[in-house]
């Protein structure tokens, strides 16, 4: 069985034929083999094939935002109080982007130092500890957010109408968070581990199921209830489980560049606090943005729903023209 240097040695005939612009595009999509070396070759291919992927994954969440709205201003009853609902739950929702985002920026760097050091047990422990620390946010997370559901959306400035209909919605979104929680931190181990055509691949899933479960459950097509808004908080909280079970589920496969193993299946307090110290700074510059959208929608609040609803759809189509140059 090959050792760990064996299988990071630089991969010359990979890279040897796809030559052309095309043809790297091609593999980037396609993805590269587990002995392939980002360290050596051309700068600008390595680039090519880590950020095409992400380009393509992004665009692709960039059309989930917009379908995601889009399916749920159109429930006949109570349209503008369904669409403000996600509004304010999203705004809530940047707590828990705030914590994954950061904290994926620490796990990226240090999964790509370790693999650029071909040492591929660091990065298999690096990865577990990172998914450890996701649990533990998530679940403080969960429970806090699913009992206080309705006061966290009165705090957002809510009115009646919104908290009667949207607090399952808020419920489902913050109880389930884990499912985009471990979904955005182990696309980080992948990404920095050179894998960024099978994120990309994750988020294809995830975002596919979501885009097609969601008027099922929305409107009650075919076999399926129709559970309205809370039908689109249980779609999207699917998609992301499915996607992040899939991710797991490559980390555990025997010959990836991240292996787990059932010996990593414990806490490592000293790389956790390293990847906490790591991901501050990261945090705190991704909270001042995130900070912003909050403020924003508690503003919109004291017009009414209206507002909430026109402000949440207005950055939606913002975040469509944004989101795949985030691949970059």
């Amino acid at each position: 069985m090959p050792d760990s240097t064996e299988l990071l040695q630089p991969a010359a005939p990979e890279a040897a034929d796809a030559p052309g612009l095309f043809a790297a595009v091609r593999q980037a999509v396609r993805g590269t083999r587990a002995s392939y070396d980002y360290t050596s070759g051309s700068v600008g291919r390595a680039i090519l094939l880590l950020s095409v992927p992400m380009v393509l994954e992004m665009l692709m969440e960039s059309v989930f935002v917009v379908c995601d709205v889009f399916y749920v201003s159109h429930i006949t009853r109570d349209a503008k109080e369904a669409v403000a609902t996600v509004g304010f739950t999203e705004s809530l929702m940047t707590l828990v982007y705030t914590l994954a985002i950061g904290l994926s920026i620490g796990t990226m760097a240090t999964v790509a130092r370790r693999t650029g050091e071909r040492d591929r047990e660091g990065a298999a422990r690096t990865a577990a500890q990172t998914i450890a620390l996701g649990l533990v946010v998530s679940v403080v997370v969960g429970i806090i957010g699913a009992t206080f559901a309705p006061r966290l959306l009165a705090l957002m400035g809510a009115d009646a109408g919104v908290i009667e209909k949207g607090s399952s919605f808020t419920r489902v979104m913050l109880g389930c968070n884990a499912s985009v929680v471990m979904l955005i931190l182990i696309n980080a181990i992948l990404r920095g581990s050179g894998d960024a055509a099978v994120a990309m691949r994750v988020l294809w899933l995830a975002n596919a199921i979501n885009i097609l479960l969601g008027p099922c459950l929305i409107f009650g097509l075919g076999p399926f209830p129709e559970l309205g808004v809370t039908g689109a908080a249980i779609a999207t909280s699917i998609g992301r489980g499915t996607g992040a079970l899939y991710a797991f589920s490559r980390l555990l496969r025997a010959g990836g560049r991240v292996h787990l193993t059932r010996q990593h299946a414990h806490i490592e307090p000293a790389i956790m606090l390293r990847l906490v110290r790591l991901s501050g700074a990261g945090t705190f510059q991704v909270f001042i943005g995130m900070a912003s959208w909050v403020g924003l929608t508690r503003i919109n609040a004291g017009f009414g729903s209206e507002a909430v609803a026109g402000n949440t759809i207005g950055l939606r189509v913002i975040m469509f023209a944004l989101l795949p140059s985030w691949g970059m």
